[in-house]
């Protein structure tokens, strides 16, 4: 993590005083919570919409904070404490993100994707943990603000960082990909996330080859080269770059050859490679391919092919993302509640269609968030695919929810599919409904926080 005195700081960030009293003092770490200061860390105060860190200030130095920046319109900063003044706060921790990261001797991966960007980011650090000193972005700390702090808490022993990036609008990704430098940047997909905000999945792909941006000489972009919106534009404009693709289709580089689906893991074997399946204890064909996302960084960093088996078979996702859990009754629940597009939404419900073994298999759906003037369209559309000689029964939750069950009624039979727009009615109809060896999917934006319908069906 980052740890410099207050000299060092005041440089990096530009700052506008004069701190001679305290220029020797040295801060490790970097908070903006007041409430999760550690020894020596240096608070960086925000001003939100509802609360201003500034008023924070002296509690955060009281409880170890070796110092704190101030901003210079937030009046007077408080005397006799070590106090660094800069003109916003926010652009100050940026600033201070940013210098750090030219000072660190380490590879960064950069990942961004409309899904599975958290996914693959952490399949890349199990791979490359066998090998190297890594770091990774926790949870999904990767905005204007996550990012600078995951940067922050780089150690200078790190050999490999692998940083996510999301975004909201165009301009973001550029912006997060130029402060993080990454020498490898990985785009997972186009969805149709940010629909609302972009407008067409032609937007959403320019969004997301902005993390070329930052992407440092010599440095590699891999990408899901099924997408033809990625592929069009990389032909076309990016004909200097060092490209690398995987996907399904054998048109890329590294592409599977066979999938086997198992109870609670997946098999694949890929092109080039003539020795055993290897295996991820992760549901879904499309984990596969955030897992050869994964492996095209390793092999760019020379992590030899036991390691990448090694690296596979201790990969852990992060909470609500295809995770397998069992309720009371013994029913499994894949609990895929983080977020729902209608990709991922598509690539889960194949998921359980393609699964056998269960006395009955459900689906709980609820309402995809952010999609604009195209929502009902889309919801529509996930009905419609779900298969009748799959699935027993369709459960939705919310709004939207009602449009899947619209286009589920064009197949099922109307005692198949129910609607809901009371989270607690739906849940004691499921309960009623499921039992032991059964298969129920829990799945949508997160927002409409599905979670709960796991956790009851656990009591």
């Amino acid at each position: 993590m980052l740890k410099k005195t207050l000299k060092q700081i005041h440089e990096m960030v530009d700052g506008l005083n004069i701190i001679t009293d305290f220029e020797s003092i040295i801060a490790a770490g970097v908070s903006i919570d007041s409430r999760n200061i550690e020894f020596n860390n240096l608070f960086i105060p925000l001003s939100g919409e509802h609360v201003d860190g500034h008023q924070y200030v002296e509690k955060a130095i009281s409880q170890g904070a070796a110092a704190s920046l101030w901003q210079q319109d937030a009046g007077e900063p408080p005397a006799g404490l070590p106090v660094i003044l800069v003109e916003n706060t926010e652009k100050a921790l940026q600033k201070l993100a940013s210098a750090y990261r030219k000072q660190l001797n380490c590879k960064v991966i950069g990942v961004t994707g409309s899904n599975g960007k958290t996914t693959t980011k952490d399949m890349i650090a199990a791979l490359l943990q066998t090998t190297y000193r890594i770091h990774k972005t926790s949870g999904n700390f990767n905005n204007h603000l996550g990012l600078p702090l995951t940067i922050l808490g780089i150690g200078e022993d790190t050999e490999v960082a692998v940083l996510e990036m999301g975004m909201s609008n165009r301009g973001e990704i550029a912006f997060l990909s130029t402060l993080a430098e990454p020498d490898l940047a990985i785009i997972t997909n186009v969805g149709e996330s940010h629909l609302l905000d972009l407008g067409s999945r032609e937007e959403i792909a320019n969004a997301k080859l902005e993390i070329v941006s930052g992407l440092k000489a010599g440095g590699t972009l891999i990408y899901q080269g099924d997408e033809p919106l990625l592929r069009d534009r990389i032909e076309r404009d990016l004909t200097n770059l060092h490209v690398v693709s995987f996907g399904r289709e054998n048109k890329n580089d590294l592409y599977p050859i066979s999938i086997t689906q198992n109870d609670n893991s997946t098999s694949f074997e890929i092109n080039g490679d003539s020795g055993d399946p290897y295996m991820i204890p992760i549901l879904g064909f499309h984990n596969v391919q955030n897992a050869l996302a994964a492996m095209l960084v390793a092999k760019l960093l020379r992590v030899n092919d036991a390691n990448i088996r090694k690296g596979f078979e201790s990969v852990r996702l992060t909470n609500m993302r295809m995770e397998m859990v069992e309720g009371a009754k013994g029913e499994k629940i894949i609990n895929d509640a983080y977020n729902a597009s209608p990709t991922s939404m598509k690539a889960a419900i194949e998921l359980i269609e393609s699964l056998s073994g269960f006395q009955a298999k459900y689906l709980v759906l609820g309402d995809m968030l952010e999609l604009g003037n195209q929502e009902k369209d889309y919801h529509v559309n996930i009905g419609e695919i779900i298969q009748p000689d799959e699935i027993d029964t369709v459960f939705t939750y919310g709004p939207l929810g009602h449009f899947i069950a619209e286009g589920a009624r064009q197949s099922f039979p109307a005692d198949r599919v129910f609607s809901y727009d009371d989270k607690s009615a739906l849940i004691a109809d499921l309960k009623q409904r499921t039992s032991l060896n059964d298969l129920i999917l829990v799945k949508a934006s997160r927002g409409m926080k599905l979670e709960e319908i796991v956790q009851a069906l656990q009591k």
